[in-house]
């Protein structure tokens, strides 16, 4: 299983941000698509993420003003990103010991997806249910 196959499921649009948005502008990004995290992109290079765990660490920080700040100023940086050839369980792995919950897919210098720790659990639980209920149906016609 691959990120290339996970994004076949899922699509490959990229929702991202400038690093000169405001905090508030990305919150409102975030709240309008229903999403935890965007890259955060500088021309067409990912250059960091911005969650939901960075509005909190900003607003603690600096109150109801940090919504006021730049993205670029409270955003999660460097990235870490996977291929879209790169196996699932290693994504896995990373985002766990990184404890992170979104990857950029990047192949070569273009950004091709964004993959969160749920799409990949998804992904893996139908593939479960997919070979169970063929076997199922592999038992039932013997």
């Amino acid at each position: 299983m691959t990120i290339a196959a996970i994004l076949r499921g899922k699509g490959d649009a990229v929702i991202s941000i400038d690093p000169e948005a405001s905090v508030a502008d990305a919150v409102a990004l975030l709240a309008q698509h229903g999403i935890g995290a965007v890259p955060v992109m500088a021309a067409s290079a990912v250059v960091g993420i911005f969650s939901e765990r960075d509005v909190i660490h900003a607003l603690a920080e600096g109150g109801a003003a940090a919504l006021t700040r730049k993205v670029a100023e409270v955003m999660t940086s460097p990235v870490e990103s996977v291929g879209p050839r790169d196996p699932a369980i290693g994504a896995l792995s990373l985002m766990t010991r990184r404890r992170i919950r979104h990857l950029p897919v990047v192949e070569g210098e273009r950004v091709v997806g964004f993959v969160s720790i749920g799409d990949i659990v998804k992904y893996r639980i139908d593939r479960i249910e997919a070979d169970a209920a063929a076997m199922r149906d592999y038992i039932q016609s013997a």
